[in-house]
């Protein structure tokens, strides 16, 4: 059995083995229900989507190449 404990705000930290048993990972839907027998049941509600490794790629090199480390050094000193 593993534990964990709740925080001052109610938060709880999720064991990694119950995570992996559940299939959950970040952005999972996840529902409480009371079993008959007075425990708590947590269930997996729906698939998290999965992370798209190309969201960076739509947004890289708009911002510019902007200054280099020698450029800001100089203007922080005033050169």
């Amino acid at each position: 059995m593993t534990t964990s404990k709740v925080a001052d705000d109610g938060q709880v930290t999720i064991p990694k083995l119950v995570l992996d048993t559940a299939g959950l990972v970040p952005g999972s839907e996840v529902a409480f229900r009371n079993a008959t027998d007075g425990s708590v049941v947590i269930e997996r509600v729906s698939e998290a989507k999965p992370l798209d490794p190309d969201r960076f790629e739509k947004v890289r090199g708009i911002a510019g190449r902007g200054p280099s480390t020698d450029e800001i050094m100089a203007e922080l000193r005033g050169d």
